[in-house]
């Protein structure tokens, strides 16, 4: 459990990493540099949802390695299509069609903030070619609370203190309204706005879910003003909720969906912007790329990635066994040990009455289960959707005595 101190003194600090050391990793299960093991209920912030080194996943990467692994967009590959086919055969019907119908489109990007800036990119420049907003005018509502990465332009929008302090001058261009308040929302759509850009459930926040009619009168209120609908489900798509995207708790179809993390199978990392191909059409040669983006090694994961998710059992699993969590979630509020808890499938924020999210996830890690806090007394588990019901009582039983210790 030692934290490794040759390498520390070289890394920027930008990270405060629990101090256990890991190296290797199976399923739900992780071992440090002692052979002590671990239950991972982080699943690398969503981007595990298959666990460590899914056989099916190490299978597809190990193939292509032997085949090609890099072309850069200037050509060409085998994969590139078949991946497109297959992201958008999952996600394009859950996706709106826009008014003159036609195939929904993928955009692919390496991490989840490439996917968020691709999708500003496409909704701006398609703002001003359909909406006709007047140049560099255009305005983009998000919702308080919100993360959608730590780019420049995203932390612009950002009211998270650490991730925003000491980095303007600051990128215009952007609204913030209260998350969940849809009347704030509505208030806010004007001439200049070409769309909203909302987590559907703010993971980063605590795992917030909104009031049951948020979605869908903010869907109302954008397909009312003109404006577009995106919903970041980087980590809360891909089954993580019980279904493929979480925007389908609500029935709720926006109109461009950005994807990420699980989308590698925590193996690299992969992104992308599906949605209408009237918006992402209007990205020609020159004005945005990326030399990594759809490589074929990447391809050739998410491919695997969408065929563990075609079949819909992942998702139901999840739904199963976040039935499970909320259950023993209840009885840990009932003993005091969380003062509340918000769940949506298999992903849960919650709050302790003792101490600080982050000496929760150190007493736990003493139990030998691995979490992440954040924002003071919060903390999250988002266990991998492949974990068994007994591999999840036991971590939950691991929690649960370690959260006594606190009291």
């Amino acid at each position: 459990m030692t934290a490794t101190t040759t390498t520390v003194s070289r890394l920027a600090r930008n990270y405060a990493p629990l101090p256990v050391t890991l190296v290797a990793g199976d399923g739900a299960w992780v071992t440090d540099d002692e052979g002590r093991r671990y239950l991972d209920l982080l699943a690398g912030y969503s981007a595990l949802n298959f666990g460590h080194r899914h056989p099916a996943l190490v299978a597809a990467a190990h193939a292509q390695l032997d085949r090609l692994t890099l072309t850069s967009r200037a050509f060409d590959h085998d994969l590139l299509p078949r991946f497109a086919d297959a992201l958008a055969g999952l996600v394009g019907p859950l996706l709106a069609s826009g008014p003159s119908g036609g195939d929904p489109l993928v955009l692919p990007m390496n991490t989840g903030a490439e996917a968020v800036e691709t999708a500003i990119k496409a909704a701006r420049k398609w703002g001003y070619e359909a909406r006709g907003v007047a140049p560099d005018r255009a305005t983009i509502v998000v919702a308080a609370g919100n993360f959608h990465g730590r780019t420049t332009t995203i932390v612009s929008f950002s009211d998270d203190a650490d991730a925003r302090t000491g980095f303007g001058p600051f990128t215009p261009g952007f609204r913030t309204v209260p998350f969940g308040d849809a009347a704030a929302l509505r208030a806010a759509l004007d001439e200049t706005v070409v769309a909203v850009l909302l987590e559907p459930v703010q993971g980063e926040h605590g795992v917030v879910v909104p009031p049951d009619d948020y979605l869908p009168a903010v869907r109302a209120a954008c397909d009312e003003a003109g404006v577009l609908l995106v919903a970041d489900e980087i980590q809360s798509g891909l089954g993580r909720t019980g279904r493929t995207l979480a925007c389908e708790t609500w029935g709720v179809r926006p109109d461009l969906v950005t994807l990420g993390k699980a989308l590698g199978g925590g193996i690299l990392p992969v992104s992308a912007v599906v949605g209408r191909c009237d918006v992402l059409g209007v990205l020609t040669p020159g004005t945005h790329g990326s030399t990594f983006g759809g490589n074929p090694l990447a391809c050739a994961v998410a491919l695997a990635v969408v065929d563990l998710l075609a079949p819909g059992d992942v998702q139901a699993a999840a739904a199963a066994r976040g039935r499970e969590l909320g259950a023993a979630l209840d009885a840990m509020a009932d003993e005091g040990l969380v003062t509340g808890y918000r769940r949506l499938g298999l992903w849960a924020g919650l709050d302790v009455p003792h101490g600080t999210g982050r000496t929760a996830c150190e007493a736990m890690l003493r139990e030998g289960v691995l979490a992440k806090d954040t924002h003071g007394r919060t903390l999250r588990l988002a266990p991998p959707l492949t974990i068994s019901p007994a591999d999840l009582a036991e971590a939950l039983t691991r929690t649960t005595t370690a959260l006594r210790t606190l009291s």
